[in-house]
């Protein structure tokens, strides 16, 4: 490992974070890759003051894969991650240039100016040629039990994230949403508490 040999003297280029990011943000991830792709946007749209980024830019960004040690997987999970928290926007669309058809994703940081962009993009008032493809509506009747983990309890471990695997495949998935939120409601955020709660239920039935 090489020695970080400290910020210099005088005044160095900086990247505005806002406290929401470190009260709300932070505690809540669990993923070393959503934390990396997270900040890594924040500071690549402050420094070239972009509006968006698209999947190509930073599949192309050595800073960012060389943090990511070149895993496009890894930069993957991080960004869906990050869309499925709402720290991103995402747009996916399409475009012709000559006799290809060009897939692209666009990243939009989810804040007032991010917003206005991604609502401009969307109605076709930027980037007019791009083809927007509408988005799946999302599926309620399954929470990510690993979000889930990870907003109530803390960091997934190889271990916890096994044995979720199998809670989500034995127990009805709004069941492990009502558990999580049993737990955390009576300030007991254990997995073993809350796996106690649907196998009680899964003998019992639930009332």
């Amino acid at each position: 490992m090489t020695a970080f040999k400290g910020f210099p003297a005088g005044d160095a280029r900086r990247t505005p974070l806002p406290d929401q990011f470190f009260s709300e943000l932070l505690p809540a991830i669990g993923d070393l890759a959503e934390l990396k792709v997270t900040l890594h946007i924040f500071w690549r749209l402050h420094r070239h003051q972009e509006s968006y980024l698209s999947v190509n830019q930073l599949r192309g960004d050595a800073t960012l894969l060389r943090g990511l040690e070149s895993d496009e997987r890894a930069l993957e999970r991080g960004l869906e991650k990050a869309v499925s928290r709402g720290t991103l926007l995402r747009l996916t669309g399409w475009q012709k240039r000559g006799i290809e058809t060009l897939a692209d994703e666009l990243y939009f940081l989810n804040d007032e100016k991010g917003r206005q962009t991604y609502d401009k993009v969307e109605k076709g008032k930027l980037l007019p040629d791009l083809h927007i493809v509408p988005s799946a509506p999302p599926v309620e009747e399954r929470p990510d039990i690993h979000h889930l983990y990870e907003q109530h309890i803390g960091l997934l471990s190889p271990i916890i994230v096994q044995e979720l695997d199998e809670a989500a495949e034995t127990y009805p998935a709004l069941w492990i949403k009502e558990a999580f939120q049993i737990a955390v409601e009576r300030g007991v955020r254990r997995w073993r508490y809350i796996h106690a709660i649907l196998e009680r239920w899964r003998r019992e039935g639930k009332k």
